[in-house]
């Protein structure tokens, strides 16, 4: 019941401890990709999400990637032409770090053209890296009494550390132009 609480807690602490939006771009030999975790959409999404509230003695971690590459559309999309298409995806990080599973979201408007039939290279493309992805797990800290350090995050000075699963949301825009890929990561 506990496990299940902090999972439900540490899904409430991303909706709101989502960052700004980061990009990042890394050129290979035919794409150029980056990505940023996507805020919560409004009216909490499709899932319900129960509050958990810390304990005077604990902190959360967030989860860190570090090792994610990045999704390659290649042959699989014949067209030379594509206008910014985005495909969402729900990532579910299991409480070792590993993706557990991605599913499509379609909750907002910007999200929609990744669920199209016609896009399904590009969705497929974003699922098949994603799963490949690996992080340092997120955890809920439990410190001693009066030994809360003033970055909650930092799990270093904890009596123990309780890794636990979470759920990210991320966009990949892709777009081709004159035959070349471009793939934006948010």
């Amino acid at each position: 019941m506990r496990q299940g609480a902090a999972w439900l807690a540490v899904t409430a602490l991303l909706a709101g401890c989502a960052t700004t939006p980061q990009r990042t771009v890394v050129d290979t030999r035919a794409e150029n990709v980056g990505h940023q975790r996507l805020p919560p959409a409004a009216g909490g999404g499709g899932g319900a999400v129960q509050a958990y509230e810390m304990q005077p003695g604990e902190g959360y971690r967030m989860p860190q990637l570090y090792a994610g590459r990045d999704p390659v559309v290649g042959a699989r999309d014949p067209r030379t032409e594509l206008a910014p298409t985005t495909v969402c995806l729900q990532v579910v990080v299991d409480a070792e770090g590993r993706v557990e599973r991605s599913v499509p979201l379609s909750d907002r408007e910007v999200c929609r053209p990744g669920v199209a039939a016609e896009n399904a290279p590009l969705l497929a493309a974003a699922q098949e890296a994603v799963a490949q992805w690996r992080y340092t797990p997120a955890a809920v800290c439990h410190f001693a009494a009066g030994k809360v350090p003033d970055n909650r995050g930092d799990c270093t000075a904890a009596e123990r550390i309780e890794p636990v699963a979470v759920s990210l949301l991320y966009a990949f825009t892709f777009e081709i132009v004159h035959g070349r890929q471009v793939v934006e990561r948010r």
